[in-house]
């Protein structure tokens, strides 16, 4: 007997159910994956589905996850291609008897698995499907997915008080990877994409990364403990824990930082900083759920809420200029070349994007969740969308119509210009006082500090005055 563990957002060996499972099967285990074509085409909006820099991370995690699995006597296939008709051929191949994979909840996912379930099943072949996504395992909820409350804190204070996280599944130690069928080559972002580019950034994909990652953050800086003092900040590594982006691929599990807190919390220290990082981790399984109540609602311009009222401009020159960082707002046009540069934006700093977007350029939301798709390196498709329909007002804000002041929030979380310096650096000689004014210095002082608007700084697409007035 043989079994195929097909591998996707779960791109780890560490408390993997479907791995573990099969292992307890049989030793025949053949670990797959496969890059999809459809996830690496070009969107209507003008860019790729997933970008350079998301794709080079995955090609990154899929070689680590390869290394982690031929440390254990195993290995992976990889292929490229549609699943729905790879997965039947290597069944056949393999004579595999079973296909074992993670459960995805959006409805790319399950189209390609209700594809390949069936082709399965008219081979006499099976499909099983395991929870490994959230802290909290689906079946434990206390209610059904359909009574899923509609505010996080009525769902956090319910989960909290009935359930319990479950433990981890155990690595297993010795498989049989004997076959033989190709393994298959590693394809190249290049390959996959279509183009070239020369963007790297500091992120490095994989399993081996995430518990690095992990270490030094929790225990080697001592970080966790002024996790919830310092998660507003921008600039820099360790104002955050940035365990997102390898979650996002599940080059590491939530439960397993899970346990790691709990550790440190026994050996160090328990207060709000520690109990704010599974905060988080309980905001990510929400979203998850909140994606399998309302389906494909969480992909329209009208939202969770359906709202008819909202007219969305669809503007492409100036959703270009928001999308290349070139608005002359500079706390928005920093983030927006942070993000082009590295893969990676801070909490506050898509917060703030997001709102000036749609509530300030009154720009389709759908087209800002996109661009986000293609380039964060932590995209995960129900918190990314989850997060856009909320600060579009159109998703389950108990709040209505909230609104960014990008004057105020920059004022209050880049008080001395650092951040906006560091990737603008035609305002590096503007006063701390001045640099978020910028584009309502008079000529004479615009000389003074050598940033000329329309020239080295681009013209603000906002009048900041109205934020002053505010």
């Amino acid at each position: 007997m043989s079994i195929i563990v097909w591998y996707r957002n779960d791109l780890r060996v560490h408390d993997h159910e479907p791995l573990w499972k099969a292992s307890q099967k049989t030793t025949n285990v053949f670990p797959v994956y496969i890059f999809d074509p459809r996830q690496f085409e070009e969107l209507s909006v003008g860019f790729s589905k997933t970008g350079w820099l998301r794709t080079q991370f995955l090609i990154e995690s899929v070689q680590n996850l390869r290394k982690n699995l031929q440390s254990i006597s195993s290995g992976l296939i990889v292929r490229v291609g549609k699943p729905e008709e790879i997965l039947p051929q290597l069944a056949v191949e393999l004579e595999a008897e079973a296909v074992y994979c993670s459960e995805e909840v959006t409805s790319e996912e399950t189209d390609v698995d209700a594809k390949v379930e069936e082709a399965l099943q008219t081979m006499g072949k099976s499909m099983s499907f395991f929870w490994t996504s959230t802290l909290f395992h689906i079946d434990d909820l206390p209610f059904d997915i359909d009574q899923l409350p509609d505010v996080f804190t009525q769902f956090r204070n319910r989960v909290e008080k009935s359930c319990n996280v479950r433990s981890c599944f155990d690595t297993p130690y010795a498989l049989l990877f004997k076959t033989n069928v190709s393994i298959g080559t590693m394809p190249t972002a290049e390959s996959l994409l279509g183009y070239s580019s020369d963007a790297t950034t500091h992120y490095v994909g994989g399993e081996d990364a995430a518990n690095q990652r992990l270490k030094e953050y929790i225990w080697e800086q001592d970080l966790l403990k002024v996790y919830k003092e310092t998660r507003n900040e921008m600039l820099g590594m360790d104002f955050s824990s940035k365990f997102s982006v390898w979650l996002a691929n599940g080059c590491i599990s939530p439960r397993h930082i899970y346990q790691q807190v709990q550790e440190y919390e026994y050996q160090r220290v328990k207060n709000d900083s520690t109990y704010w990082l599974i905060f988080e981790l309980l905001w990510r399984d929400y979203f998850r759920f909140v994606s399998m109540k309302y389906g494909n609602r969480i992909f329209s311009a009208k939202g969770i809420k359906q709202d008819q009222h909202v007219q969305w401009s669809r503007n492409k020159r100036i959703f270009e200029l928001w999308k290349n960082g070139e608005t002359g707002i500079p706390l928005i046009d920093a983030n927006m070349k942070e993000l082009l540069a590295t893969g990676f934006m801070s909490n506050r700093g898509r917060q703030n994007v997001a709102s000036f977007l749609v509530k300030d350029l009154k720009i389709d939301w759908t087209w800002g969740a996109s661009w986000f798709e293609s380039q964060l390196l932590d995209y995960d498709v129900c918190s990314n969308w989850g997060n856009w329909n909320y600060v579009a007002g159109v998703g389950n804000d108990p709040r209505e119509n909230r609104y960014f002041n990008i004057l105020t929030q920059a004022t209050r979380y880049d008080s001395q210009g650092e951040y906006v310096k560091h990737w603008l650096p035609a305002l590096a000689s503007v006063p701390a006082d001045k640099v978020h004014l910028i584009s309502a210095l008079p000529p004479l002082e615009q000389q003074k500090y050598q940033v000329h608007i329309g020239v080295n700084f681009p013209k603000a697409l906002f009048d900041v005055n109205r934020w002053r007035k505010k």
